[in-house]
């Protein structure tokens, strides 16, 4: 019994580690809600708590105390960190905890305080238990379970990679129109309605309208592009900025554009997925290191 036990638990230390290393730009980028300010720092947290949740993962297996009673520690410091981070006004953001799609949440804390009792009480359960027949079927069904609940996340997990990989079907590049939106190359009033971070070194703005059912489709890619440690992205619905759009030229939605820190629009466009938005974004980095090496060269 605390050998199944062990090993179900270190399966998920183990889970969770490799949910951080299957995204650590996002997961790195997530260390920022927790204080961790400057991307050193955020590396630093980043790789020490993989090691961590690794190191007491074989420690936990192996039947060592010292580890489960360290994975114990670990998940109540997680617990207290996060219900900092609620007091703090800070619901709802990118915690890390599972990779960078984990969210700040009460029920975060709560998972957290459950794991932190659980390895607290894995040195005290019995190295074997005598069953009834009743009973190894009773534990044989809560595992069957459990192995469904994990399969059932796991096809919600492969839903959502699937979707946004339909999300990137289509054109490669988003349709860039001269007359259309703010001139490529000018310096556009628009960057005064962002909120730079020292670490953002582009700033998106992407125009959306009530009736457009891709506008709605695209909100996940949207969103996902929000956690871009270099990217600002800020969205301007046309039922509440009708007058900017009107300013702009803005055609249609969906419709981005792309500006660097100083204002400068690097680029610009319609687009209908997720693959043609980020084409926006690679073209404004470009166009913005070609015009940097104009200016270093002095033509």
């Amino acid at each position: 019994m605390e050998l199944l036990v062990r090993l179900i638990l270190a399966g998920v230390l183990v889970a969770a580690a490799g949910a951080k290393l299957a995204r650590p730009r996002q997961a790195t980028a997530a260390m920022a809600t927790h204080g961790f300010r400057t991307p050193l720092t955020r590396r630093i947290a980043f790789a020490f708590v993989v090691a961590a949740e690794l190191a007491l993962a074989v420690g936990v297996a192996l039947g060592s105390d010292d580890a489960a009673y360290g994975a114990a520690l670990l998940m109540a410091l997680f617990a207290l960190t996060l219900g900092g981070e609620m007091l703090r006004g800070k619901a709802g953001e990118p915690c890390g905890c599972f990779g960078g799609d984990s969210r700040v949440g009460w029920g975060a804390i709560a998972r957290n305080v459950v794991l932190a009792a659980a390895f607290a009480a894995v040195p005290s359960l019995p190295e074997s238990l005598s069953l009834s027949t009743d009973g190894w079927l009773a534990l044989g069904l809560a595992v069957a379970l459990l192995a469904c609940a994990g399969l059932a996340l796991a096809v919600l997990a492969l839903a959502r990679e699937v979707g946004m990989l339909r999300l990137r079907l289509g054109p490669e590049a988003a349709l860039e129109i001269a007359h259309e939106g703010p001139e490529v190359g000018g310096r556009s009033a628009l960057v005064e309605r962002f909120s730079f971070e020292p670490r953002n070194e582009l700033a998106l703005a992407v125009f959306t309208s009530e009736g457009c059912h891709v506008c709605r489709a695209l909100e996940p890619a949207v969103d996902s592009l929000r956690r871009e440690p270099a990217l600002a992205v800020e969205v301007f619905p046309e039922g509440t900025e009708s007058a900017l759009w009107e300013e702009l030229a803005i055609p249609g939605a969906p419709y981005a554009v792309a500006l660097d820190r100083g204002g400068t629009v690097g680029a610009k466009g319609t687009f209908n997925n997720l693959a043609q938005l980020e084409s926006i974004l690679a073209t404004a980095e470009r166009r913005g290191a070609e015009r940097r090496r104009v200016e270093a060269l002095g033509v």
